[in-house]
C-alpha cells in the first residue's frame, strides 16, 4: 500500500508541477459554473433549488477532461523510457497502475470538492434534496473512476499521448452514448444487455437518489477490467522487450 501511495503522490506532483492540474481544475470550475448559474437551463431558469444542471454539465465535462488527464499516465513513461526504470524497482505492474489511477481520481475528487459552494449556495436559496445531491456527487465519482480506468488502458497501448486521448474517447463514447442509443432499437436480451452496458443508465439511476447494488457492481467491474487490461498490456510488453 505504501508503494501505491508513493506512486500516487509522484503523479499528483507531476500534474501540479506541469500546471496541468491547475488548468483542468480552473477549466472545470469555469465550465460547470457558467452552465450552472448563467448559461442554458441554469439554476435560476429552473426556479428550483436543485443542482441537476450542474450534474448534467459535469457529466459531459469529465467525459472530455478525464482522457486529457489520463492520456500521459503510461504513454509518457514509455515514450521517455522511464517505465522500465520504474518497474526495475520493487514495484509490480498492478501497483503502478493503481497508483496512477488513484492520482487522477484524487484530482477529480478535489475538483468536485471545490464545487461544494454551488451546493451550499443552492441550499440557501430554497429546500434542496440533499440525498439526491449526495448521490449525484457519488455518481460523478463512480463515472470518473470508470473513465480513468479506460484512460489508463488506452495509455498503456500506445506511446503517443494524442492517440491515447483519442482512443480513450473512442472507447468511452460507446459507454457514454452508443450502447444507450442502440439499446432502443433491439428488443429482448440484446436490448437489455446494451442498456446494462450503457454507463448513462447506471449514472442516471444513482443521481435519482438510489444507490443500487447492480450499479455499484457495474462501475466496479468496469474499473477492474480497465485496470486489469492495462496491467496485462504492460506485463506483455515487458516480456517482449
Amino acid at each position: 500500500m505504501l508503494t501505491i501511495w508513493i506512486i500516487t503522490k509522484r503523479e499528483l506532483r507531476s500534474f501540479f508541477d506541469s500546471l496541468l492540474a491547475y488548468f483542468m481544475i480552473i477549466a472545470f470550475l469555469v465550465f460547470t459554473g457558467l452552465f450552472t448559474w448563467i448559461i442554458g437551463r441554469h439554476v435560476f431558469m429552473m426556479r428550483e433549488a436543485s443542482l441537476q444542471s450542474f450534474f448534467v454539465v459535469a457529466y459531459w465535462a469529465l467525459f472530455i477532461f478525464i482522457p486529457a488527464l489520463s492520456m500521459k499516465l503510461i504513454a509518457e513513461e514509455r515514450a521517455n523510457g522511464t517505465l522500465e526504470l520504474i518497474l526495475s524497482k520493487p514495484v509490480s505492474d498492478l501497483q503502478l497502475v493503481i497508483g496512477k489511477f488513484l492520482s487522477v481520481l484524487l484530482l477529480v475528487v478535489l475538483s468536485l470538492v471545490l464545487t461544494l459552494p454551488y451546493y451550499i449556495t443552492v441550499a440557501s436559496i430554497g429546500p434542496i434534496d440533499h440525498g439526491a445531491t449526495i448521490t449525484g456527487y457519488l455518481g460523478l465519482i463512480f463515472m470518473s473512476a470508470a473513465y480513468i480506468s479506460i484512460g489508463i488502458f488506452a495509455s498503456s497501448i500506445t506511446n503517443n499521448q494524442i492517440v491515447s486521448f483519442l482512443l480513450a474517447l473512442f472507447i468511452g463514447i460507446f459507454f457514454h452514448l452508443i450502447f444507450g442509443i442502440t439499446a432502443r432499437y433491439f428488443p429482448g436480451i440484446v436490448g437489455n444487455t446494451l442498456n446494462y452496458l450503457s454507463l448513462s443508465t447506471h449514472y442516471d439511476s444513482i443521481t435519482r437518489g438510489v444507490v443500487d447494488s447492480k450499479d455499484l457492481v457495474y462501475f466496479l467491474s468496469l474499473v477492474a477490467v480497465g485496470l486489469f487490461g492495462a496491467e496485462m498490456v504492460i506485463a506483455k510488453r515487458n516480456l517482449t522487450n
